[in-house]
C-alpha cells in the first residue's frame, strides 16, 4: 500500500493511536521478514499521548476551520491557502484555545460498558 500511494517518499509519516497493534512488530506478524523491514525502514511513526490526543485537538481546530472559513466553495488554490493563513493568523492572535467539555462524570455515563459497576 505504501509503495503504490507514495512510490517516491523516502520516510512516510504516521500517527497513530496507542493501540497495542500499532507498532512495528505487527508488519513482521505480517509480512516476510525482508518485507516487513524494508516497510519499517519506511515508516516514522509518531504516538499520540495515552491521556488526551494531540490528534483530537488537531480534528478540533480542523473542524474549527471548517466552518469558520470553508463552508464555501473556494475557486482557486491560491484563494484557498490565503484563505488559510488569514484564519490562522487570527486563530494565534487571539490566542484560541479548546476549552474540554468532557469530564469524568460525563465519560462515566457515556462509557458507562467500560466502568465496573459498583
Amino acid at each position: 500500500m505504501l509503495v503504490k500511494r507514495y512510490p517516491k517518499a523516502v520516510k512516510v509519516r504516521l500517527v497513530l493511536d496507542n493501540l497495542n497493534t500499532h507498532c512495528l512488530a505487527s508488519l513482521y506478524e505480517t509480512f516476510k521478514p525482508q518485507e516487513a523491514r524494508r516497510l519499517a525502514e519506511r515508516l516514522e511513526i509518531h504516538y499520540t499521548p495515552k491521556h488526551g490526543s494531540w490528534l483530537n485537538m488537531a480534528e478540533i481546530e480542523l473542524s474549527a476551520l471548517n466552518g469558520q472559513s470553508l463552508d464555501r466553495r473556494i475557486p482557486h488554490l491560491t484563494t484557498l491557502r490565503n484563505h488559510i493563513a488569514a484564519w490562522e493568523s487570527d486563530r494565534n492572535n487571539q490566542q484560541a484555545k479548546i476549552q474540554w467539555q468532557f469530564t469524568n462524570a460525563k465519560a462515566r455515563i457515556k462509557l458507562k460498558r467500560l466502568y465496573p459497576q459498583l
